[in-house]
């Protein structure tokens, strides 16, 4: 069995320091082997523009990448931290995951940005990474947030070998709590989202994140749940192994009953 563990707290905008202590204290007592972070957990989340987000941005080597890495090694866990990333001179929002013995890094830049977003990150232009860890035999998809509204994303990632995929998310609205479990049923996997908590206000506008982190197995049930508010740390144990095997009677595969051939074609009104 794997140990999962999905935090929720409240980063604070603009306050990476605050926010990497905050992560520290709470994972300190915490014994894990694939620890999951919200979006943005470095920096807070409603920038309305780039000279803002820009002092918190940052590429592998950064002062958020060294602490994550470290904590990789120190705790010999896979590391999966939602952060915004500077490259090439524009901003994304992505996912950075470490691992222990593994100097770089896999990144994932944000495929579908939300809200206001647009204003201050490039959509992201990476593929969607399906990360294999052979120590703990396990393969591990990346998503973030508003990727959930897109059944592509999680299929792309189930037909990519993921067994689990990890959501860092910053989210503020309530459907992704019927859909999430929907998204591990029909690619029959874990998901892990963690959630952040609180509020942002920013211009006059108050962001209220919805917190209730969540690990759904892959028949959608409810294996850890936080709540609505407060920090929290879920654990829970995963076996990948049942993932592999996409039926769910003697005849059916959702894999192997797939129709690719029909789904480009637009069938006209008549």
């Amino acid at each position: 069995m794997i140990r999962v563990a999905t935090v929720q707290f409240s980063p604070v905008l603009g306050d990476r320091q605050a926010n990497l202590d905050a992560i520290s204290k709470l994972l300190d007592p915490v014994e894990a082997d694939i620890i999951v972070l919200p979006e943005l957990c470095t920096s807070g989340y409603f920038f309305v523009s780039r000279e803002e987000l820009a002092p918190f941005a940052e590429a592998p080597g950064g002062v958020a990448c060294d602490f994550f890495q470290r904590l990789a090694e120190a705790k010999q866990a896979i590391i999966v931290a939602g952060m915004p990333e500077a490259a090439d001179g524009c901003f994304y929002n992505s996912v950075f995951t470490f691992r222990p013995g593994i100097a770089e890094p896999v990144i994932y830049r944000k495929a579908h940005l939300f809200y206001q977003e647009r204003f201050v990150f490039e959509p992201g232009d990476t593929a969607f990474p399906v990360i294999r860890d052979e120590r703990l035999d396990v393969s591990i998809g990346i998503m973030l947030c508003y990727d959930w509204r897109f059944p592509e994303v999680s299929r792309v990632l189930a037909l990519g070998g993921a067994e689990l995929i990890a959501c860092p998310s910053n989210l503020v609205t309530d459907a992704w709590r019927k859909v999430m479990p929907a998204r591990a049923i029909e690619n029959k996997l874990y998901v892990a989202v963690a959630n952040r908590c609180g509020t942002e206000t920013v211009g006059g506008e108050t962001l209220l994140f919805k917190g209730c982190s969540a690990v759904y197995d892959p028949w959608g049930e409810v294996v850890a749940l936080a709540g609505a508010e407060g920090d929290a740390v879920l654990l829970a144990k995963i076996d990948p192994r049942p993932c592999r095997d996409k039926s769910f009677n003697e005849f059916n595969d959702i894999f192997a009953d797939r129709r690719p051939e029909l789904y480009g074609a637009i069938c006209r009104p008549r």
